[in-house]
């Protein structure tokens, strides 16, 4: 007596993410995950689609300037969750700005550490400045 089989699983998911960071970046991603098992091996999933995010998650990597309640804070932003962003890359304190257009600060006062951690509940605007 021989027995033969073929077994076939599939498996089908929709991820989706949402980031809300405290008002001041909100980023949605939204994949389809599909995964077919035909030979008795686990399954592979892959993304399909996402979409990109927005807010301080879009300028990861960039030399930002953060406007907070009381300073004013520029360095490379290197990290976002839902408490604090961390910039790196020379941190420093803007004291004077200087007019805006210019490409240096009048008066920024590099911080002695290379990371420096801002809570997002005292950001009230941020950019790509200087």
């Amino acid at each position: 007596m021989v027995a033969v089989g073929v077994g076939v699983g599939v498996v089908v998911g929709v991820v989706v993410g949402v980031a809300v960071a405290v008002g001041v970046a909100v980023g949605v991603a939204v994949a389809v995950v599909v995964g077919v098992d035909v030979t008795g091996a686990k399954c592979m999933m892959k993304i399909v689609e996402t979409t990109d995010a927005s807010g301080l998650l879009a300028l990861m990597g960039q030399r930002v300037t953060l406007f907070c309640a009381n300073y004013i804070y520029a360095g490379k932003l290197s990290g976002v969750n839902e408490r604090f962003v961390l910039l790196t890359d020379k941190p420093c304190i803007v004291y004077e700005t200087g007019p805006l257009g210019d490409g240096q600060w009048k008066d920024a006062q590099l911080l002695p550490q290379d990371e420096l951690y801002v809570m997002q509940h005292a950001i009230e605007s941020f950019m790509v400045l200087k």
